[in-house]
């Protein structure tokens, strides 16, 4: 089973920046794309930013221009930027990545746990 570890949630005032991480074990094999997804109280989980291998991104309208995925192929790892909060992007936001644990294997999707994000006004 592969845990994708989160970090850099927390609780920020509108306007300000977090930067949440995501880090997959290191006898991962191979990652594929990476993303992040957030789900508010009593709302759907819904996609943030993707991220492919090779560096396309893609993101939710809502968060154009404002947050930035990015991703260390050396590290396993991926990045949220934040910037410019606003209280409607309160969530929980989990990880996702698709996972080869060994040469030949299929690729599968994982998810962290979660990390709480709180944006006051």
């Amino acid at each position: 089973q592969v845990q994708l570890a989160e970090s850099g949630g927390g609780s920020v005032q509108a306007g300000g920046p977090l930067m949440p991480s995501c880090a997959a074990p290191g006898r991962i094999f191979s990652i594929g794309a990476m993303g992040w997804y957030r789900q508010a109280p009593g709302k759907q989980r819904e996609v943030v930013a993707t991220i492919l291998r090779g560096s396309t991104t893609d993101y939710a309208d809502s968060v154009k221009g404002r947050f930035t995925i990015s991703r260390d192929n050396t590290k396993n790892t991926a990045y949220l930027q934040m910037n410019s909060l606003k209280p409607e992007d309160t969530a929980v936001y989990y990880c996702n990545a698709k996972c080869s644990t060994r040469v030949g294997s299929a690729f599968i999707n994982y998810w962290g746990q979660g990390t709480q994000v709180t944006v006051s006004s």
